[in-house]
């Protein structure tokens, strides 16, 4: 049986797709949005460097998070970098990272001129695990890049102790979990340094952005000072700007709505064997689902593949698709490795992600969602 008989068969017995529309639409159609796109027309705040907008958008992200120092760039991928520079990390220096991330980390760690010392992921959460940190740490790793990735969280509290304890910085890269909170703490706040995105594909969307968050003042002015070139060099608008705080204030809302969707759904699709989820975070915690990780368990034999499943529910209108390609096999020229990754290469090779607008949907279509997913699944037993 090869990977596509479970598509055509689905076509062959007449089912429609469960959405025949496809997914959901982002941004969404926001009327205080709108609003905010012809208020800086009118007043011609559209055209400015920097303004009030501006202005307002480090003021709330500043409250919100409990911090000092904001700076706004022109996407979370420069923000990265910055939040580096900001450090003072460069020639020589190691930072740890694990080997499965968004690619342009990697990328961050290296234009700095430092070297990613690939560590694994905890392989219930996706994220870095704070056990295999340790026994990567040398005496020129001077920081660690944690990311909060596809609805899992990374276990802040126990990396920001080992930091601590070794004298060494954290950038927390947000940019996949604004408003998320880990132990009482927004996410973002546990670093040095934090990272917000504002792509166009974000809970909090602007088409482009992003802003470093800290409270240390050495790291902050090290930013300005690489970003200020005669004015500064990555700059978000004011048009960004203002479209980005009525959404600002209902992020805790709607993140809200998309953690009890989450919970409805792996509790329809949790007798699912084909599909392993990422953990629910513990009581207390919330996190904020840019996406949803499931791992699709391919076994000998099997008929179904990661390409299959895709291939079938993307058929049925569902905007589900494959995951990070990760580090596993970036040359040792580039990048130190310790152990064996194992967890982080099946990452690599098994994720798959739903991307969030459906999960601000009514329950009803959670429900279908779910019936979508349950549909594929039982035409590859």
């Amino acid at each position: 049986m090869n990977n596509f008989v479970s598509t055509s068969r689905l076509a062959r017995d007449g089912g429609k797709p469960v959405f025949p529309e496809g997914p959901p639409a982002w941004p969404l159609m926001d009327p205080e949005v709108r609003e905010a796109l012809l208020a800086a027309y009118a007043d011609g705040s559209w055209g400015r460097y920097h303004g009030c907008h501006t202005e307002r958008l480090t003021e709330q992200l500043a409250e919100h998070h409990q911090l000092e120092n904001v700076w706004l760039c022109a996407s979370g991928t420069v923000a990265v970098e910055v939040a580096l520079r900001g450090l003072g990390i460069g020639d020589g220096d190691e930072v740890v990272l694990a080997a499965y991330d968004f690619p342009g980390n990697f990328r961050a760690i290296e234009a700095v001129g430092a070297r990613p010392v690939l560590v694994d992921i905890n392989c219930e959460t996706w994220c870095l695990d704070a056990e295999a940190v340790e026994p990567a740490l040398e005496t020129q790793t001077r920081a660690m890049l944690v990311s909060h990735l596809h609805g899992g969280m990374a276990a802040m509290p126990d990396l920001r102790e080992l930091a601590d304890r070794h004298g060494m910085a954290i950038v927390e890269d947000a940019c996949q979990s604004p408003g998320a909170r880990i132990g009482g703490r927004v996410a973002g706040t546990w670093g040095d340094v934090g990272v917000l995105s504002f792509g166009g594909s974000k809970l909090l969307t602007a088409g482009r952005g992003g802003a470093i968050l800290t409270n240390r003042q050495d790291v902050y002015q090290r930013a300005k000072i690489f970003c200020e070139r005669g004015n500064d060099a990555f700059p978000l608008s004011e048009l960004q700007a203002s479209v980005l705080l009525p959404q600002l204030e209902k992020l805790p809302g709607r993140n809200r709505v998309r953690a009890e969707n989450v919970r409805r759904l792996l509790a329809q699709c949790e007798e699912l064997e084909l599909l392993q989820p990422l953990s629910l975070p513990d009581s207390g915690a919330q996190a904020s689902y840019y996406k949803l990780a499931w791992k699709v368990l391919q076994r000998v034999g099997a008929p179904c593949t990661r390409e299959g499943f895709l291939a079938a529910i993307q058929a049925e209108g569902v905007a589900i698709d494959a995951g990070f390609r990760g580090f596993g096999k970036r040359s040792a020229r580039r990048c130190r490795r310790v152990g064996d990754l194992l967890n982080s290469k099946s990452a690599a090779e098994d994720t798959v992600l739903l991307h969030h607008p459906v999960l601000l949907q009514p329950a009803t279509v959670i429900d279908q969602l779910a019936q979508a997913i349950g549909k594929v699944v039982d035409s590859f037993s």
